[in-house]
């Protein structure tokens, strides 16, 4: 069945670093598009980035524009999200999503946390 497993969440000072990664199986990863998405305490979930299943076209949520990166390797079957210069409002728990034959799917998430 469709898995996705997020890793790469932690505490970091504001203006450091994180690369989340999300592994995925169950699929034909190649095939589809990818999205992260995150949820702050007391915030619904949001659209953070997505990416084709080809990864020529990127999107990104306006708040998260010329800091976050994402990227895949069809190879390794993984999808990744570079976070640069966090802030604290970047605080939250990031979720890997994907659609297969129309039905949603979403990993357990992985926390990251903005704090000095």
């Amino acid at each position: 069945q469709v898995q996705l497993v997020e890793s790469g969440g932690g505490l970091v000072q504001p203006g450091e670093s994180l690369r989340l990664s999300c592994a995925a199986s169950g699929f034909t990863f190649s095939m589809y598009d990818m999205s992260w998405y995150r949820q702050a305490p007391g915030k619904e979930r949001e659209l953070v980035a997505f990416i084709t299943r080809t990864g020529s076209i990127t999107n990104y949520a306006d708040s998260v524009k010329g800091r976050f990166t994402i990227s895949r390797d069809n190879a390794k079957n993984t999808v990744y999200l570079q976070m640069n210069s966090l802030k604290r409002e970047d605080t939250a728990v990031y979720y890997c999503n994907t659609q297969v034959q129309s039905i949603n799917y979403w990993g357990k998430g992985t926390l990251v946390t903005v704090s000095s």
